[in-house]
């Protein structure tokens, strides 16, 4: 039996690696379309999948919106190196440029479901959860770097900063402009580190 014209062939998914192409497949519907054409039939089509698996996988509309969002958390943090842990200025979110470029629809996920929680106060908690994980990673990675106590007003900064580049380079491209801005970020990391340092 052959599928309809225009329709991708459905393919056959295991458990663990299904459940991950689902939410693949769920970031990319919301990135082209927004929220509001996130369905499970808009998820199965574009997964290539029955619509009755992904039901069985997530239940609710709501339970496939709150693990698409763990998946972005989990994707993002993974890529961007925003946590590497070195607590070297020159090493702070040296992936970032390379995350936006390899993984476009995951970012514009995001942003759809921040435009969104304007009309849809629900999916504040949801968003919240992945501000939390993001403001945590910088904050702690910020702490390794600088000496003396970090205050949440600074690592915000240092993330609003970052989301701000992330966004221009989605929309407009430019990654030798954002790559600029980011040696510019680190020079100032880099600068606080050393007058904190003097003042100890």
């Amino acid at each position: 039996m052959t599928e309809p014209a225009g329709r991708r062939p459905r393919k056959r998914v295991n458990y663990g690696t299904g459940r991950e192409a689902l939410l693949e497949a769920a970031v990319r519907v919301v990135a082209r379309g927004g929220l509001r054409r996130l369905t499970y039939r808009a998820v199965a089509e574009e997964a290539g999948v029955t619509h009755g698996l992904v039901v069985h996988h997530f239940g609710s509309r709501d339970a496939l919106i709150e693990e698409a969002v763990a998946h972005a958390i989990r994707s993002s943090l993974r890529s961007s190196a925003l946590e590497p842990g070195t607590g070297e200025a020159a090493d702070f979110s040296v992936g970032l440029t390379d995350m936006v470029e390899s993984g476009p629809d995951l970012q514009a996920f995001q942003y759809e479901l921040l435009l969104e929680s304007r009309r849809r106060p629900e999916l504040l908690a949801h968003l919240r959860s992945l501000y939390d994980e993001y403001f945590g990673a910088t904050r702690r990675e910020l702490t390794q770097m600088l000496p003396g106590p970090v205050g949440e007003g600074l690592s915000r900064m240092v993330f609003a900063t970052l989301e701000g580049l992330v966004l221009h380079q989605l929309v407009f491209g430019e990654r030798e402009v954002i790559d600029e801005a980011l040696d510019e970020l680190r020079s100032v990391l880099r600068l606080l580190a050393e007058r904190r340092d003097e003042k100890a």
